[in-house]
C-alpha cells in the first residue's frame, strides 16, 4: 500500500470558465493556467503520481508544451491513471479538500465524484470531496484564487 498527497492552486481571472473536478461551475471568473486549470484534478494527479513514486504532474504534462494548452484535466487524470495503474492497479480511496471562499462547491460535489470515479474506474463511494473557505484570509479568502489538496491510497 502506498499513500500520495497532491496540492494545487490557481489564480482566478476573468474570461475563463471555472472548472473544478471536471465540472464547469457558473461563476464570474475561472482559474488561470495552461490547461483548464482544474485544481482538484491536478492535485489528484499529483497524489497518484506521488504515491507511485513517479514524480509530479509538471514532469509528465509540461505547461510549456502546446499539446496541453487548454486540455481538459479529465484527460490528464485519465493519462495519469494509465501510467500509475500499470504498477498499482487498486485505488482504495481518494480524499480531497477544495479551498474556495466562493463559489459554493457542495452543489457540484456529487457530479465531481462521479467524474473522478468513472475516470479512474472505481466506485464513487471511494471518492470524498470536501470544501472549506479561508474565513476571508489571504489569497483564497480575498477570492483571488482557489486551491485543492488530495490524498490517495493505492496498492
Amino acid at each position: 500500500m502506498r499513500i500520495g498527497i497532491g496540492y494545487d492552486i490557481h489564480r482566478l481571472v476573468t474570461g475563463r470558465p471555472l472548472i473544478i473536478g471536471g465540472v464547469e461551475i457558473p461563476y464570474d471568473r475561472g482559474l488561470d493556467g495552461h490547461s483548464d486549470a482544474d485544481v482538484l484534478l491536478h492535485a489528484l494527479c499529483d497524489a497518484l503520481l506521488g504515491a507511485a513514486g513517479m514524480g509530479d504532474i509538471g514532469q509528465h504534462f509540461s505547461d510549456t508544451d502546446p499539446i496541453y494548452k487548454n486540455i481538459s484535466s479529465v484527460v490528464l487524470l485519465s493519462k495519469t491513471w494509465e501510467m500509475v495503474r500499470k504498477q498499482y492497479p487498486d485505488i482504495f480511496n481518494i480524499d480531497s479538500t477544495i479551498f474556495a471562499q466562493s463559489p459554493k462547491i457542495s452543489p457540484f460535489s456529487d457530479k465531481m465524484k462521479k467524474i473522478i470515479a468513472t475516470t479512474v474506474s472505481i466506485d464513487p463511494g471511494k471518492v470524498n470531496i470536501k470544501a472549506t473557505t479561508a474565513e476571508g484570509l489571504g489569497f483564497i479568502g480575498k477570492k483571488e484564487g482557489i486551491a485543492a489538496m488530495c490524498v490517495v491510497l493505492i496498492a
